[in-house]
């Protein structure tokens, strides 16, 4: 049973960084101990009791999150890119009767893996919703972050035009589900001094819902053997009294030998695909990088070489010249995987991952395919929820609609997404 935990630790388990871990021990609200046989600091088991999120690690369950649907619970999605969202919620039993994307390729994926999904690929902006009022229980988005106009002490739907999140609030507001979930990248936390973030909020409550504080989820937690983050924005219907609670996270950590290797995580070894190749010279370099290595374990006249004149500036760079490890999760995976900045070396072999290998670090189903150029499917990947995440948010929200559905009365929807699709594109 462990007892301890480490500094990196704790920051994983609780979405802090270690920064906001070190300030907090500086003043007192959590305070670092000498771990007995090593000597570093580190935190006690006990002393992480304070936080519900960690329940977990107190009162494991065998079940998990899984909850399983008492009614045909729909969703809308909007910015659906390559799937995984989508798949995740489609595999917590949660049923799609539209999905909006505008880049073509990953809306030819979606038709080509699902082609009963409503796909309209287009500029949601260009797109109405109003016949579907009342009749999704779930709007999702991955919109990007974009700044408002600061109006003032709180910012409303039209400050917010021009933007993404304007699309997406527009379309809540068109439709009225009981609940709508919003996902970004962790940065949108800080994003103008944390302003976007509580504009968005203002922006759900002016439009009839309760926003829950932003949590960040690491997919480490959530059986991806990745250390992705994503920040879920969750507003609920105001005329509802029901409770949300964001899944909780898993013991279980996976590496990339789970993903990659028959085991862990998949039946079979990762299947043999295409992949991006390094140039000449970045193969030279990144053959000297031990597995888990990065530029700081080359010879001193290769790092000052590979990384010319970032070499003299402060910061780790940790991302460049950079091999993964088969016992470690992989880094969080990019729109490409051969960038200077953010290499992701195989282990073994000095080239990129495959496409095959992005996916399944993704956590997609080999039987899911990607259309387009290679480049457009490492973009449609690396842009993606990793399915596993997004089935664990699944289960939250069918618990969230069963408590709903048996508090309120609600009548059971009949799902079928082509008279909605004949309706949407007129």
């Amino acid at each position: 049973m462990k007892e301890y935990y480490t500094l990196s630790e704790v920051a994983d388990l609780l979405g802090k960084s270690k920064e906001t871990l070190r300030r907090w021990d500086h003043n007192g609200k959590l305070t670092a101990v000498r771990d007995p046989m090593s000597n570093y600091r580190v935190y006690r088991k006990e002393q992480l009791k304070v936080f519900d999120e960690l329940d977990f690690l107190f009162n494991p369950s065998d079940n998990g999150n899984k909850a399983i649907p008492d009614h045909n619970y729909t969703v809308l999605e909007l910015f659906a890119g390559a799937g995984g969202l989508a798949i995740g919620l489609d595999k917590a039993g949660l049923k799609c009767v539209a999905l909006n994307e505008i880049d073509h390729w990953a809306a030819e994926t979606l038709r080509k893996n699902r082609p009963h999904w409503n796909v309209l690929e287009g500029d949601v902006k260009d797109l109405s919703f109003h016949h579907l009022r009342n009749q999704v229980d779930v709007v999702t988005g991955g919109f990007p972050c974009q700044a408002f106009s600061y109006a003032g002490k709180k910012l409303g739907l039209n400050d917010a035009r021009g933007t993404l999140f304007y699309e997406f609030a527009r379309v809540v507001e068109e439709t009225k589900p009981l609940i709508c979930v919003g996902e970004n990248v962790r940065g949108l936390l800080n994003h103008d001094s944390g302003r976007t973030i509580e504009g968005m909020k203002s922006i759900l409550e002016e439009i009839g819902y309760r926003p829950l504080e932003p949590r960040i989820l690491k997919a480490i937690f959530y059986n991806v053997p990745q250390k992705r983050e994503r920040l879920i924005l969750v507003g609920v219907r105001k005329d509802i009294e029901v409770g949300f609670g964001f899944p909780k996270p898993y013991k279980k950590i996976h590496t990339l030998r789970d993903a990659l290797k028959a085991g862990g995580l998949y039946a079979t070894d990762v299947p043999v695909s295409e992949g991006g190749r390094y140039p000449v010279g970045k193969q030279a370099i990144l053959e000297k990088v031990p597995p888990g290595g990065y530029w700081r374990d080359l010879p001193i006249d290769l790092q000052k070489k590979y990384m010319q004149k970032s070499f003299y500036l402060e910061g780790g760079k940790t991302g460049m010249a950079r091999r993964m490890n088969w016992e470690e999760p992989s880094l969080t995976l990019t729109c490409s995987p051969s960038q200077k900045q953010t290499e992701r070396c195989h282990p073994d072999e000095t080239r990129p991952f495959t496409v095959r290998e992005y996916a399944r670090i993704q956590t997609f189903p080999d039987d899911w395919e990607f259309a387009g150029p290679v480049s457009s499917r490492y973009r449609q990947i690396g842009n993606a929820v990793p399915v596993n995440l997004a089935r664990e948010v699944g289960y939250s929200l069918v618990k969230f609609l069963n408590d709903t559905y048996q508090r309120y009365g609600f009548f059971e929807k009949e799902v079928d997404a082509h008279p909605v699709k004949k309706k949407l594109v007129q």
